[in-house]
């Protein structure tokens, strides 16, 4: 039986968006994000981080730094270090051939196969267009959270091309709408 997933961005979703953050110490929880991920792992969804870190192909700090970043939101969380199924930090800058780096389905698909996703029924949930673009280059549902860069422009014009995006004021907005996976 194929399960839901929330495929998530990190910085201005889950964390306070911090331009190319690499020190653990800056990591500060968005409110309300613990809470959330704690009801929708009741309901049963499955867990991705998707964050681009262009910094670090760009040498502004290292794949540990980002590590550890990512470890000290999941200390924060108190969710238990095994609270993501699956992470990928995408290093890539704008300008190199991109593999891993949003709006990139390669992600999303491979864990779709990977752990039987159905991704008709999944999110993607982020604060930037690449992530809602992954959503769409994936079938998933696109959540954008509201704060970022997104516009309410680039919303209308999604949604005149076809493309359905539900724009929340956190994530806990978005998980209050979930029903069981």
């Amino acid at each position: 039986m194929s399960r839901a997933a929330l495929f998530l961005d990190r910085d201005g979703t889950l964390i306070r968006h911090i331009h190319y953050l690499h020190k653990p110490e800056e990591v500060e929880l968005l409110p309300g994000v613990a809470a959330a991920l704690k009801r929708a792992l009741e309901l049963g969804y499955l867990f991705f981080l998707h964050t681009n870190q262009s910094g670090v192909g760009r040498g502004m700090f290292t794949l540990k730094e980002v590590n550890a970043c990512n470890e000290r939101m999941l200390e924060l969380l108190g969710l238990g270090t095994d609270l993501f199924t699956g992470v990928c930090i995408a290093p890539e800058t704008p300008d190199q051939p991109m593999v891993y780096r949003k709006p990139s389905p390669r992600f999303a698909q491979e864990m779709a196969a990977k752990y039987d996703l159905d991704l008709a029924k999944s999110w993607m949930v982020g604060d930037y267009p690449a992530d809602m673009e992954t959503a769409f280059a994936t079938g998933m549902q696109a959540a954008a959270i509201a704060g970022g860069p997104l516009t309410t422009l680039e919303i209308a014009e999604w949604r005149s091309a076809g493309h359905e995006v539900i724009l929340y004021p956190s994530l806990a907005a978005l998980v209050e709408t979930l029903r069981r996976a």
